[in-house]
């Protein structure tokens, strides 16, 4: 493509008249036009003109910035414009690389090198800020060292503007370059001390982002950051600071004992509510320990909770969350302002809210907390509702449910929950449902009461939220079969006609606990029947039939056992089993033609057993002899073994099993399969949602749902009718009705709206009053009941990453600069106890050594001298050397400075101990010089 013509440049389009353009287009044909203007750019560009260029250029970012355009070919260009003189160019330039240049992979990053250098020396301060920016927002390693000289000049600039950028530019270069460090650090913290309030911003937020990653490399500054702490009036730089304290205070215990005082005394004078937040915030998450802090804290929260500003009651209830960690005493004392946030119109004050309500959950007030929490959802948008439903299980179920202990009341709370409006939490629900059963053996009888509940409840099966819920109520129903009064009943719902509105992996689940209620029927018949001597098992008729002595009216087994057994023993017999295992035939036969493989393969298993079962049960009926008698005896082995399989608890299994099973020999877990893809390269396999035998038909299946589920809606929504509308329509598909059982419950229902449980108009506010009042523990009328747990807990391990990261290069690097020979310690040595400031009688020694040395080398003693330790202690008494030892001393580190200070300098001395003048000058610098590094170091002591 050639460049433009004369022409073309001398009526060349600019930025106005292509943004103009581009709103003008008429609709559907944007992209045809962006299309175009792409290819007038494309020749515009490279044109030798600079204002053609940059105007092409500006046209490119702007296309870019809008539609995401990719700009990548012109990253020379942006370079070559940049080395223009002018300023709008340059300007044009360095914002197309700072906006389209990618410090990894834009080859020609590396030849804007030199430009940036010229520019960051340039007199002109514009051209240095357009060369800082740009540098910040395209840094790499190769442009941050070979820029960090240039850097270095700047941060001592005499024009403020140039200051900050170069300030704020540093961190940047630091990231990608951390032995800039031992370059620009000193420079960097000898701004702390500046007086211009920008220049100090500056570098008290680059300090701010340094200490997040590693905040213990910055201690030796703490000086500096309390003297800004006490002497700055700037609210956002006090804000900084108080942000860097956070981080150091829990480090260093005599800091915060330094700073709480000036930290109380700006949040009780200041007005400014950020700067207040920030100092409760630094209070109540690093200075926790100080009781009177704590308490002003709290009491300033409760300031913000009262405010009417939206945005200072969502920071009280954030700081409430705070303290809520460590005193929950602090909440409960605010719970009235806590529970009138739930009904604020904003939904993140709800939300907070609502956190610091779960917070105060404890064993004695879950109940009523729960139960006026579901009444306050179902009176809630749909958003805020499954919020509220999603706390509540988080809440119950944390730490094996702690705070759950009567797991009866518990799951029936969770069935009134997946009956709420608008409820999407049915997995959270099937998960805890599944995982109660498993955990808790005695909630298993009333588990079983609410999942005969749900599955026979019509109305739920066209609501694909409850679908989940379902899946887990079949489950349980089909495990813990023999809990059950009615196994007719639960066999009917299971196969219902509505079930195929449910998904093909819920009817499998639906089609496997048909399955073993089958089984449970056909082996208690035979064991009620006199088959004994053919099936030998665990349960033995006493336990059947003696020992179970079932209240009919309220459902509760007694001796801790299932009210089931007695139901069984009378309604099996030979008819009504027949009926059953035609009625689970007939349901399951037109699935055997499945496109699904898991209904096909689950429900052609179902109907082999009743091949192999069928014959037996018909051969009692007709009192058959002869080989009659050798088929039945296998049928009922074969039943005896199936259920026996079924008939074993299922419990649960830790997240860290998998690591315990021991490899096989011969096995490659890291093996490269990357050569897989090349074998496999030419088969292709179909994306399904689920595995197929054919291409399921889902869309139909879902719209006759959607069909259905509208019709559903009005009629009416109890279960007893639907279920008798659908016993009339498709009466071949059901038993005969038999008694019906009124079943009632211990405890009331979460929600009751013709009861007397929930008032309709019942305030928000009897929570304050009732449920979260802290007192004695009530009298419990029987034990906790024991829930499953792992010794080695259910933790997944977490895989630690021991690659040095660069973080932790800029905290060795700053250690060099800050502690010297000091920083080559190891982080384990950070960590051991800090030893004594007593300095040993041997170390006293040395340094009475280390002295006379130095005192020989400066001619205050006699080279002939032989006794050194006299002499020198009445030399310490009258010269300025005392002051050294006493810094010495009060440290315990002198020994390795002064030998390191000697060392260095020794040739300087020499020079200066010729002359009796210059050594009474050189004592007092020494002194002064030592008093001024140990004076920092002291500061903490």
């Amino acid at each position: 493509m050639t460049g433009p013509s004369l022409m073309d440049s001398l009526f060349q389009r600019s930025i106005d008249d292509l943004i103009k353009a581009l709103r003008l287009s008429p609709p559907g044909t944007e992209t045809a036009f962006v299309a175009k203007a792409i290819d007038e750019i494309r020749r515009e560009i490279k044109s030798t003109d600079p204002h053609t260029k940059a105007a092409a250029l500006q046209k490119l970012t702007y296309l870019h910035s809008l539609h995401g355009l990719d700009m990548s070919w012109a990253a020379f260009h942006s370079v070559e414009l940049s080395s223009s003189s002018a300023h709008s160019h340059k300007r044009t330039a360095y914002l197309s690389a700072a906006l389209a240049f990618n410090p990894a992979t834009t080859d020609v990053l590396l030849l804007l090198t030199h430009q940036l250098r010229k520019d960051l020396s340039s007199p002109n301060v514009h051209d240095v800020s357009l060369a800082l920016s740009t540098l910040s927002s395209i840094c790499n390693t190769d442009l941050a060292r070979d820029l960090t000289p240039e850097l270095f000049t700047l941060l001592i600039s005499s024009k403020v503007t140039v200051r900050k950028k170069a300030i704020a530019t540093v961190l940047r270069v630091f990231e990608c370059y951390p032995d800039a460090v031992r370059v620009c650090f000193k420079r960097v913290v000898e701004n702390l001390e500046n007086s211009d309030l920008g220049i100090l911003s500056a570098v008290v937020g680059l300090f701010c982002e340094l200490t997040e990653n590693e905040p213990r490399s910055y201690l030796p500054l703490a000086p500096e950051f309390y003297k800004i702490l006490v002497d700055c009036k700037n609210n956002w730089v006090l804000i900084k600071v108080l942000k860097i304290f956070t981080k150091l205070a829990p480090l260093e215990p005599r800091l915060g004992k330094r700073v709480v005082e000036p930290i109380c005394e700006i949040m009780k004078t200041m007005g400014a509510k950020s700067l207040v937040f920030e100092c409760v915030r630094t209070i109540l998450t690093s200075l926790s320990e100080h009781d009177s802090a704590v308490k002003l804290a709290v009491s300033k929260v409760r300031e913000f909770l009262s405010e009417d500003d939206p945005n200072l009651k969502y920071l009280g209830l954030q700081a409430l969350a705070i303290v809520a960690k460590k005193d929950i005493l602090a909440v409960v004392e605010n719970k009235d302002l806590v529970v009138k946030a739930l009904s604020d119109s904003d939904l993140n004050i709800r939300l907070e809210a609502l956190r610091l309500v779960m917070c105060m959950v404890s064993e004695d007030n879950v109940m009523e907390i729960c139960r006026i929490l579901i009444s306050h959802a179902l009176k809630s948008d749909p958003e805020f509702c499954n919020e509220i439903l999603g706390f509540i299980l988080l809440t119950c179920g944390r730490n094996y449910y702690e705070v759950i202990f009567y797991f009866d009341w518990y799951v029936l709370f969770l069935g009134e929950m997946a009956r709420v409006p608008h409820c999407q939490k049915g997995d959270e629900i099937a998960t805890q449902l599944i995982d109660i059963g498993m955990r808790v053996k005695d909630a298993r009888s009333q588990l079983v009461h609410v999942a005969r509940e749900l599955v026979i409840d019509p109305a739920l099966l066209g609501n694909p939220f409850m679908h989940a819920v379902l899946s887990a109520a079949a489950w349980v129903s089909g495990e813990y079969i023999k809990l059950s009064r009615n196994p007719f009943e639960i066999m009917e719902a299971l196969l219902q006609p509505r079930t195929s509105l449910l998904s093909p992996s819920v009817r499998a689940i639906y089609i496997h606990s048909a399955f073993k209620v089958l089984m449970f029927c056909v082996h208690s018949y035979l064991k009620l029947n006199g088959e004994e001597s053919l099936i030998p098992s665990t349960l033995t008729d006493s336990e059947l039939v003696s020992d179970v002595e079932v209240d009919d009216h309220n459902m509760i087994a007694t001796n801790g056992q299932a009210p089931s057994a007695s139901s069984v023993t009378h309604h099996l017999t030979q008819e009504s089993l027949l009926a059953l295992v035609n009625l689970v035939e007939i349901n399951l036969g037109p699935l055997a033609g499945s496109n699904e493989v898991e209904v096909l393969e689950r429900s052609t298993n179902v109907l082999g057993l009743i091949k192999l079962i069928k014959p037996m049960i018909l051969g009692s009926l007709n009192d058959s002899e002869g080989d009659q008698t050798n088929r039945e005896l296998k049928a009922s082995e074969t039943v005896k073994l199936i259920f026996d399989s079924c008939s074993e608890d299922l419990g649960p299994v830790s997240v860290n099993a998998q690591e315990k099973v021991p490899i096989p020999n011969g096995l490659v877990l890291k093996e490269n399969l990357d050569d897989l893809e090349e074998i496999c390269g030419d088969i292709k396999l179909p994306v399904l949602t689920s595995f197929s035998l054919v291409r399921p038909q889902f869309a139909e299946v879902s719209n006759s749902a959607e069909c259905q589920d509208k019709e559903e809606s009005e009629l009416s929504t109890e279960s007893t009718s639907l279920l008798a509308e659908h016993r009339k329509r498709h009466g071949l598909y059901y038993l005969s009705p038999g008694n019906a059982v009124t079943v009632s419950n211990d405890y009331p229902p979460a929600h009751d709206p013709y009861g007397k449980a929930i008032v309709e108009d019942e305030d928000l506010a009897k929570l304050t009053e009732k449920s979260l009042v802290t007192g004695k523990k009530p009298i419990q009328s029987k034990p906790r009941p024991v829930v499953v747990k792992f010794d080695d807990g259910e933790v997944t391990n977490v895989v630690t990453n021991r690659t040095r990261i660069k973080a932790d290069l800029i905290s060795d690097a700053v250690n060099e600069v800050l502690l010297g020979d000091e920083a080559t310690t190891s982080s384990s040595s950070r960590r051991k106890p800090p030893k004594s400031r007593r300095v040993t009688e041997d170390s006293n020694i040395s340094i009475v050594k280390l002295v006379w040395e130095v005192a020989n080398t400066m001619g205050m003693v006699k080279r002939g001298d032989v006794e050194p330790q006299a002499r020198i202690k009445n030399m310490i008494a009258k010269t300025s050397i005392k002051v050294i030892v006493g810094c010495m001393v009060s440290t315990g580190r002198g020994t390795g400075r002064i030998k390191q200070w000697k060392l260095k300098h020794q040739s300087f001395l020499i020079f200066f101990y010729s002359n009796a003048f210059l050594t009474k000058i050189l004592r007092s610098v020494v002194v002064i010089n030592i008093l001024v590094f140990f004076s920092h170091w002291n500061w903490l002591c």
